[in-house]
């Protein structure tokens, strides 16, 4: 990642490759957000300027983002499981109980929270990033288009009520893929060699976790509202 000729750091390819983002990409590394205004997908390298706009970090995992059995364990440690055979700090204690101050309210068992505020309503899925890709793809009158794609939840559309964010997701949902900017698959390896719906679908299906966003719809849902 270039500001210029200056080397900013290095993101993973998913953040850039995934399409569908809306709006600006706004990147969070080396303490401030950076606009992407140009990708080379040939030399692997992205042409950034500084933003006021807010930007996002994005750690590594499978795929890229955080997979669904690290999202669903931070779950399980923000609701209350302490990890076992270790010894804690005052310093982590203190972090961790404000931790579970913040989140433990988008937490319930065995089920997922969709909280509702009067500036936005917001789905808990704690699926990991893939699955959550899978998810925002595949229903498009539920979730906004305007949000960048994280492990923990999904912001809605305005708008919806209860009962019609309820009736969607009863609904037998078809799953699909997450788009691909194409622009990408110049970079892939053997891109030349492969027709061109094969290469999307291999970025594709890279990119997501089929499995795990259809066990997020099989699971009971909570609705809570924000005083």
């Amino acid at each position: 990642m270039l500001a210029g000729r200056t080397e900013i750091g290095m993101v993973g390819d998913d953040l850039l490759v995934a399409d569908g983002v809306g709006g600006p990409r706004v990147l969070l590394l080396a303490g401030r957000s950076w606009l992407v205004t140009s990708i080379d997908w040939q030399r692997r390298r992205c042409q950034v300027e500084p933003t006021d706009l807010p930007g996002k970090a994005k750690w590594g995992g499978r795929n890229g983002g955080v997979s669904f059995e690290l999202a669903r364990g931070m779950r399980d440690f923000l609701g209350g499981s302490d990890p076992q055979g270790i010894t804690l700090t005052r310093r982590a204690i203190s972090a961790i109980a404000e931790l579970r101050s913040d989140h433990g309210a988008n937490i319930t068992v065995d089920a997922t929270v969709i909280r509702q505020a009067d500036d936005e309503t917001r789905w808990w899925t704690w699926a990991g990033t893939a699955a959550n890709r899978c998810l925002a793809v595949s229903l498009p009158e539920l979730v906004d288009r305007q949000q960048r794609i994280g492990d923990r939840s999904l912001r809605l559309r305005s708008g919806l009520t209860v009962k019609e964010i309820q009736t969607a997701l009863d609904d037998e949902v078809r799953l699909r893929l997450p788009s691909v900017d194409r622009n990408a698959l110049s970079g892939l390896k053997f891109s030349v060699a492969l027709p061109p719906a094969l290469a999307e679908r291999t970025v594709a299906e890279r990119l997501a976790d089929m499995s795990s966003a259809s066990a997020v719809l099989m699971e009971k849902r909570v609705f809570m509202r924000s005083s």
